[in-house]
């Protein structure tokens, strides 16, 4: 499954890194990647709880929206 989020406030590699390892963290994330220009991320995993996705995010400081 593949969901993409929003995510707000980014504005350098660091923010993108510490993005990246907070959604890796998230039980059943296989793969993610995070687009600084785009302010995204796009998580691949298996039936993880998208709440659990954006709160992941926003332990880290920034906010976070489902993208339908």
């Amino acid at each position: 499954m593949k969901t993409e989020l929003s995510v707000f406030g980014l504005d350098c590699r660091h923010c993108v890194e510490q993005v990246r390892k907070a959604l890796q963290g998230v039980t059943g994330v296989r793969a993610v990647a995070v687009d600084l220009e785009e302010g995204r991320a796009g998580v691949e995993h298996d039936n993880s709880d998208v709440e659990a996705l954006l709160q992941a995010v926003r332990a880290t400081g920034y906010q976070a929206r489902l993208e339908i």
